[in-house]
């Protein structure tokens, strides 16, 4: 992922090609009420895609359509109960039928899609000139075929891309779905981003990820979402591969640990208001923006996200994007979209129809 650049700007341009694409979907509903959580996961998907693979597909692409349908029942089944029993009972439960057996149908759709993108790039050949994920991945299997411990097989090329999509799919959709509920049930907010954004970048067409330095209150809101609508109900367990004593409790070598993230993004003693959505939890007295060691959406230490860098760039270009063009209001006969989530492995917001109304600058 370090190889592929991220942050430099091949990848950010993919990026603002899926913002300027989500733009236009957008404002093709003329300011109509609509549901935005498929367009969203479209871009985003795509945004996958250009990693990946080094190139988006058109949303009328029918394989492009059946591999979103796949990544999309794959990410609802996580958390359900046929999953946790296969979980615990794998060997049992893989002869037996139920929703779990379709789950395995939908990941041979993406596992299928990912060979037949593997097989591609084989016949270009472009593996010492790699552009995109396949190619760097193919670029080590080259280097290391002669090492018979070697990890790098095409197996675990496709397991990877399968976990990128997977993974890196649902969490940036769904904090962007939650991005548009919060700004339009709090439009004094979302007036401060387009007053700052209008301030900071004016007429200018492009903008980069570097700009958020420039963007000190957009940048904090993004955070804030992030903070406040935390989309994972836990951590992703981890085994412990030593005995370890920690504040006088041992936690013996082989113990699973369950990170709980919440209990930090969510802790009093770390943050003025935790259960209210505040940006300036992220600003200094003077309006800078600036971290806080509380903030871990993305997990910590060796097994940090390693798809974090990706997704604060797609978070703060597209979220930018959409604010720049649009104003989000709810619809006329409520007083605010529903904030309450249908929790699973993630923290999934209520299905909602939103007005994107275009913002005209002065």
């Amino acid at each position: 992922m370090r190889k592929l650049g991220l942050g430099k700007k091949g990848v950010e341009h993919q990026i603002e090609e899926e913002a300027h694409q989500l733009v236009e979907t957008f404002a093709r509903t003329k300011g109509q009420l609509f549901d935005p959580s498929l367009s969203i996961s479209n871009s985003i998907c795509n945004t996958i895609c250009a990693v990946a693979f080094g190139h988006r597909f058109s949303l009328e692409d029918e394989k492009f359509l059946k591999l979103m349908g796949a990544i999309d029942a794959l990410s609802k089944s996580v958390g359900c109960i046929s999953h946790g029993l296969y979980e615990v009972f794998p060997w049992i439960m893989k002869h037996l039928p139920g929703p779990h057996q379709k789950v395995f149908a939908h990941a041979k759709v993406v596992q299928t899609f990912a060979k037949k993108e593997t097989e591609k790039h084989k016949e270009h050949d472009a593996v010492h000139d790699p552009q995109d994920f396949i190619d760097f991945y193919l670029l080590h299997m080259e280097k290391r075929k002669n090492d018979p411990n070697s990890t790098y097989n095409e197996e675990n090329l496709v397991q990877c891309i399968f976990e990128l999509f997977v993974a890196g799919t649902e969490t940036t959709s769904l904090t962007l779905r939650w991005a548009l509920i919060l700004m339009a049930n709090h439009p004094d907010i979302q007036q401060k981003v387009h007053k700052e954004i209008e301030d900071s970048l004016g007429s200018s067409q492009s903008f980069s990820y570097q700009d958020r330095k420039r963007l000190p209150y957009t940048n904090a809101v993004i955070h804030e979402i992030q903070r406040f609508q935390y989309i994972v109900f836990s951590g992703v367990p981890r085994q412990c591969v030593k005995d370890v004593n920690m504040f006088g409790f041992r936690i013996p070598k082989g113990a699973i640990v369950m990170p709980n993230f919440r209990s930090v993004l969510f802790d009093p003693k770390q943050w003025e208001k935790p259960r209210e959505f505040n940006p300036n939890h992220f600003l200094d007295k003077d309006g800078r923006f600036f971290e806080r060691e509380a903030f871990l959406p993305f997990g910590a230490g060796a097994r940090v996200c390693p798809g974090e860098q990706l997704a604060k760039i797609e978070l703060f270009i597209i979220f930018t994007s959409l604010l720049r063009a649009f104003t989000f209001q709810i619809p006329e006969d409520m007083k605010e979209l529903s904030a309450k989530p249908i929790v699973g492995a993630t923290v999934i917001p209520r299905p909602v129809k939103i007005r994107a109304v275009p913002h005209c600058t002065n």
